[in-house]
């Protein structure tokens, strides 16, 4: 456990205040367009608007300066976990988010569908982003034609539009190695990667990675789009704190994609039921409605924001984030005792990718400065009271916020 873990865990303590942090994934942006403002500048938000007029604003560097994170580091930052020493790859998070259970020694790798043209050039890392429909139709194709490699038990799921999962099952009481170097160029107009071990004990894992891409291409021929596989985001069994341990906190998780969901049960959120699509956001503001009561830390995440920027799609990025500002009045009836709005990266569609851009910070509650910051955006948390802080900060500051810290020392 880190030293700030350990000092929190110290000073912790039960109160009935109520803690409701929102991730709206990937909403930090550049400047572009006709107005040469962020998405989340342009955006009409009056709800927003009115609630950064009364709240502390700042910036976050979630891993450190220049460093673009991952999701999943982005996200226990933002938790309290120092990313730099707990780190999980992606296909852990989302094999734990579906449901599948790892055992010691298995590895598990989180996969893209994408399109392939001649010279196995990638076209497309997404394949156009397939309905889940079409997703489960493949990994049923793979399925068949991959149930092993040289005896290694091989299963694959279905996680969402073009992602799936990879799981190698260890056979006979060996480990498979997880320290292996991505097939997934990020980017295109190139071939995708031959996958490396970085260890004596990920060469095996490593030739089993090699194989199933093989496989793969040969399986997806007769597929015009999801032609291809690219894997990135390798992972045995992680282990954490338990966030109840450190923040003494009953928390749930109101999230629709595995890997945020996998990646709060690791750290043992309750992850919530939810009902409908991820793009309307009811069925998630329904189940914070419902489970209000039980919890007194929700977090609440926002996934479109990131998959529009991720996208290049401007437009469609300001449109998710006005959605999102529509809903907010009812977030606020819930009259949370501390409120933060946070992103776990930024993700412009100017470069369409993540980037090592801060994001924006707003947290409200009754303890909170006076504060010069007049909207939610980039440049006007940039003025914010909070100034420039590390993701691991968050936590700490919530707690503070809702007066569930002891004093320090005598």
């Amino acid at each position: 456990m880190s030293d700030l873990l350990e000092t929190v865990r110290g000073l912790s303590k039960k109160t009935d205040s109520k803690i409701l942090m929102v991730v709206l994934d990937g909403v930090g942006g550049l400047p572009m367009g006709v107005n040469g403002e962020t998405e989340l500048a342009t955006a009409k938000t009056p709800n927003l608007d009115a609630l950064a007029a009364g709240s502390q604003l700042g910036l976050v560097e979630l891993v450190g300066a220049g460093i673009t994170p991952g999701s999943g580091p982005g996200h226990l930052s933002l938790f309290g976990y120092d990313p730099l020493k707990f780190v999980v790859g992606r296909g852990a998070l989302s094999a734990v988010g579906i449901g599948v259970k790892l055992n010691a020694g298995d590895v598990a790798v989180r996969g893209n569908f994408a399109t392939l043209g001649e010279g196995r050039v990638v076209q497309d890392r997404r394949a156009g982003r397939p309905s889940d429909e079409k997703n489960a139709e493949i990994v049923a194709k793979l399925r068949a034609a991959i149930p092993e490699i040289d005896g290694t038990p091989v299963e694959i799921y279905t996680e969402s539009e073009h992602r799936f999962v990879v799981v190698f099952r260890a056979a006979g009481g060996e480990v498979l190695g997880a320290q292996i170097s991505d097939v997934d160029p990020q980017a295109t107009g190139v071939v995708p990667m031959t996958a490396a071990a970085h260890d004596a004990a990920s060469e095996k894992t490593a030739g089993l990675v090699n194989a199933f891409v093989t496989r793969a291409e040969q399986a997806l021929a007769g597929e015009t789009q999801v032609n291809g596989v690219l894997f990135r985001g390798y992972s045995d069994v992680p282990h954490f704190p338990s966030f109840a341990d450190v923040y003494q906190l009953r928390s749930a998780c109101i999230a629709s994609y595995p890997m945020y969901k996998g990646l709060a049960s690791l750290v043992g959120m309750d992850v919530l039921p939810v009902e409908g699509h991820e793009d309307a956001l009811d069925g998630k503001v329904a189940a914070l409605k419902e489970n209000w009561d039980a919890y007194d830390f929700f977090y609440f995440h926002v996934k479109k924001t990131d998959s529009t920027g991720e996208d290049g799609d401007f437009a469609a990025k300001v449109k998710k984030i006005e959605l999102f500002d529509a809903l907010l009045p009812e977030l606020l009836a819930l009259n949370p005792d501390v409120l933060a709005i946070v992103g776990d990266h930024s993700t412009p569609s100017k470069l369409a990718s993540h980037s090592w851009h801060p994001v924006p910070l707003l947290i409200r509650s009754e303890y909170g400065r006076k504060d010069a910051a007049q909207r939610y955006t980039e440049e006007e948390a940039g003025r914010g009271s909070l100034g420039l802080r590390r993701g691991t900060d968050l936590m700490p500051l919530l707690m503070a916020n809702a007066l569930k810290l002891n004093k320090y020392g005598a």
